[in-house]
């Protein structure tokens, strides 16, 4: 499970999650990250930017979907919240950070490289 992995940036054999046209501002999309197992989430934020998660919430791997009225990924199990922007809690019982895909363009494909993975308080103050 995330909560296993070692604190720190893995990196994974590169995968290709979408094309960039498939995602529009303020939309996301579901995927599988590095196993099938893992299930994840790709969001264009309404800036552009593409940003991903693991798709299991900290607390009890309920999977948060992503709310674009309150730019957050949301888990309707427990009322958990977390930041689109880094993935630390906002509300709600998840005792740690959403895992972070690392994703980058490559032409006109999204690609996912690897896992980042914070301790708790190790972002932004929150």
């Amino acid at each position: 499970a995330w909560t296993k992995l070692p604190k720190g940036t893995i990196e994974f054999e590169p995968a290709p999650i979408a094309k960039v046209n498939d995602l529009a501002p303020g939309k996301a999309l579901a995927f599988s990250y590095p196993r099938p197992s893992d299930l994840c989430i790709l969001v264009q934020k309404p800036d552009g930017e593409f940003v991903a998660y693991s798709r299991r919430c900290t607390h009890l791997s309920c999977p948060v979907d992503y709310q674009v009225e309150n730019n957050r990924l949301y888990c309707p199990c427990h009322n958990g919240a977390f930041s689109i922007d880094d993935g630390h809690v906002l509300q709600g019982p998840p005792p740690h950070p959403l895992p972070k895909v690392v994703v980058e363009v490559r032409g006109d494909e999204i690609w996912a490289t690897g896992v980042k993975h914070t301790e708790e308080g190790s972002g932004e103050a929150h």
